[in-house]
């Protein structure tokens, strides 16, 4: 057992655990720690506790000190001036005509180094870009690319709902978000409908797909043969909500007559089986 705290850095909904020293944290307290960027102004989001050794990333680093009302000080210019650091980069952008979008600059707390996040199609050769950056910052200059939807997830956007996009309100990690997992809720798999507008699958679409595809296995197959109160009949559809389904037999006159049954009243089908939520050749991006 190792004690801990949960400390994140910035917009960043993501926490990373640090090794207290035997210093008092609560929730909402800054802190000074050293990450693989260099030394950080963070916030902890999880006081002093105990956690297994399995669940850490070694090595587990030392905080250096709890803020003082200097650190904050200092963070707080450091907000100011990135603003700044922003507009210069993107006038330097300009005047060398560089296929690049910037998203977003940042100082590390010792303003020893400005980081600028930036999307592109293609390379870019921003060599004179990072000259020009060094005389006017007068720090060292990284530039790192990054892909569409860690933009959204940095700056936000309005997701298709109508809310803010998830990876920006409240995920820490983007997880694996499959084509299947659309087929499992039965929605139109149209790109349009199910991308979210980083242009990947829908984060929500992995919400509620445990339920959707346990209980699909549970329903009988459309088009297989059922058990009914009412004898044999033929799927003609499910509601995985409602656990029921809608199927079709033939009455004593012969005529065609469609029934609804619950999934509690089938006396056997045949089933959709587990290999259903393994298909191989679903991955979860969209081809363009």
């Amino acid at each position: 057992m190792q004690q801990v705290i949960g400390v994140k850095f910035h917009s960043n909904k993501k926490s990373y655990f640090f090794n207290p020293k035997d210093i008092a944290f609560e929730v909402g307290d800054g802190v000074i720690v050293e990450t693989a960027r260099g030394i950080e102004f963070g916030t902890v989001t999880t006081s002093n506790h105990f956690v297994d050794d399995g669940e850490i990333v070694k090595p587990l680093k030392d905080v250096i000190r709890k803020a003082t009302e200097k650190d904050i000080k200092q963070n707080a210019e450091n907000m100011e001036k990135k603003r700044w650091a922003y507009d210069v980069c993107l006038e330097k952008i300009q005047k060398h005509n560089l296929p690049m979008k910037l998203v977003d600059a940042e100082y590390t707390f010792d303003k020893s180094k400005a980081i600028f996040s930036f999307t592109s199609e293609g390379r870019v050769d921003f060599r004179e870009l990072v000259k020009d950056l060094a005389v006017v910052l007068k720090s060292r200059i990284e530039l790192r690319q990054i892909y569409e939807r860690d933009d959204i997830k940095l700056r936000g956007a309005l997701a298709p709902c109508g809310r803010v996009c998830c990876c920006h309100s409240h995920l820490a990690d983007f997880e694996k978000v499959t084509i299947k997992m659309a087929k499992n809720q039965g929605l139109s798999l149209n790109p349009q409908k199910i991308s979210g507008v980083c242009g990947k699958l829908m984060c929500c679409l992995k919400y509620e797909n445990d339920y959707y595809a346990e209980t699909l296995r549970e329903m009988p197959k459309v088009g297989s043969t059922i058990l009914t109160n009412d004898g044999e009949a033929v799927v003609d559809s499910i509601d995985i909500l409602h656990k029921t389904i809608k199927a079709k037999f033939q009455n004593e006159e012969g005529a065609t007559v469609f029934g609804e049954y619950k999934l509690s009243d089938i006396k056997s089908a045949t089933h959709y089986n587990d290999d259903v939520d393994n298909d191989s050749d679903l991955d979860g991006e969209l081809e363009e």
